[in-house]
């Protein structure tokens, strides 16, 4: 909440993106009971009735000056951007800089492109993740509940494994069936099951389309286009390969990972905890969790990750604003031993210092600008070498 109230003090317009279910309408309303009835709008453009305030939407929301007007599901309506723009423009010329309009959406690409033609310099982004670690109450959920359900609320605090499993097939159901038609060309909801669960299968390995295309039995471009759909939506994390030069031969193919560990669980049957131990995803699994975490403490931060053909590796590549390179290893084994190639790794990139992340909660140093931490604390060493 609070990086989002931030921003409607420095902004006009602010844009909550982030997966269906994740929290941003709660955390829209938060907001509003903050500030009280009489200075917020609620619009839902899921509501006909909603939607059917906005026939004339500048005029509308021009009636609304001196509250913060909440559009929720913008990508319903992405023609209402124009109209924010006419009204900031005015709005501007009269003293009137921030906090007029948070719109809520379900698609990043798509709503990024509609919004910086029409809002350039007039709009902030805040992408609402499923909760982290370090945001839930240790009372209520643990580290291995959230690997196994993942973090979308309903998910991790429901009142059973089974339960939690429940309702990420039905959620998975809903974006196939309601959601995602709404977004592009028409995809078969089961051919794009396929290809997710394929993803999940292959989680945190290098893309191979060519594969993908042959066990879907569609082409490259297809693949590509499904892929892209699932990245807009917040659902798939495409993680670059590092391009520097270093004189050595690089794999340039990006990782691919379903962004919710407890999403790809539910694409691969997967329910309880002792079955995901023993799956052969486990490790990969737990190496997607620590990743969304460490992107999210890197803040604007590029991260990508290193691999070479002779066999150096490195999970994770985070490049600080002043151009210091940091290096993660990912190890699901509470005793993290770390490879040679980690090694070549950190050197080939001249990188500052090296973290390893593993389930455990002791510091672990592990040689000269080198350490082992559980995944809290590693969130804390990103964000000290990221200030």
């Amino acid at each position: 909440m609070t990086e989002t109230r931030a921003a409607l003090h420095e902004f006009p317009v602010v844009a909550l993106l982030g997966p269906r279910q994740v929290g941003k309408t709660t955390l829209a309303l938060t907001i509003a009971d903050a500030l009280g009835e009489a200075h917020v709008r609620y619009l839902d453009l899921e509501s006909e009735s909603d939607r059917a305030r906005l026939r004339d939407a500048e005029s509308y929301l021009e009636a609304q000056s001196g509250r913060l007007v909440i559009l929720d599901e913008i990508h319903r309506a992405p023609e209402i951007f124009a109209a924010l723009r006419g009204l900031v423009d005015r709005r501007r010329r009269i003293g009137l800089r921030t906090g007029q309009f948070l719109v809520l959406g379900s698609a990043s690409l798509e709503l990024l492109r509609q919004s910086s033609e029409s809002l350039a310099g007039g709009i902030a982004y805040v992408e609402l993740n499923p909760l982290r670690v370090d945001e839930i109450d240790a009372g209520r959920a643990n580290l291995d509940a959230l690997w196994l359900r993942g973090g979308f609320p309903d998910s991790l605090f429901a009142k059973s494994n089974a339960a939690s499993a429940k309702w990420r097939r039905m959620f998975i159901r809903t974006y196939l069936e309601r959601d995602i038609p709404q977004f592009g060309p028409r995809v078969p909801a089961e051919t794009l099951r396929r290809f997710w669960t394929m993803l999940a299968h292959n989680q945190g390995q290098p893309l191979n389309a060519a594969r993908l295309a042959a066990s879907l039995g569609v082409s490259g471009q297809t693949i590509a286009r499904y892929l892209d759909l699932l990245v807009d939506l917040l659902l798939v994390r495409r993680l670059p390969a590092w391009s520097g030069n270093v004189g050595k031969r690089l794999v340039k193919a990006p990782k691919v990972y379903v962004r919710d560990c407890g999403v790809a669980h539910a694409l691969l049957g997967i329910e309880q905890l002792h079955d995901l131990l023993g799956h052969p995803v486990a490790g990969a699994s737990w190496e997607g969790l620590v990743l969304e975490h460490v992107i999210a403490a890197a803040g604007d931060a590029s991260v990508s990750y290193y691999r070479t053909s002779a066999g150096a590796e490195v999970d994770i590549v985070i490049e600080g604003r002043r151009g210091q390179r940091h290096v993660i290893e990912i190890k699901r084994s509470i005793v993290p031993a770390v490879s040679k190639g980690f090694w070549i790794g950190r050197d080939d990139l001249a990188a500052r210092d090296a973290l390893v992340i593993y389930p455990g909660e002791e510091t672990i140093p592990l040689g000269v600008r080198a350490e082992a931490r559980g995944l809290r604390d590693a969130m804390t060493w990103v964000r000290e070498r990221m200030g």
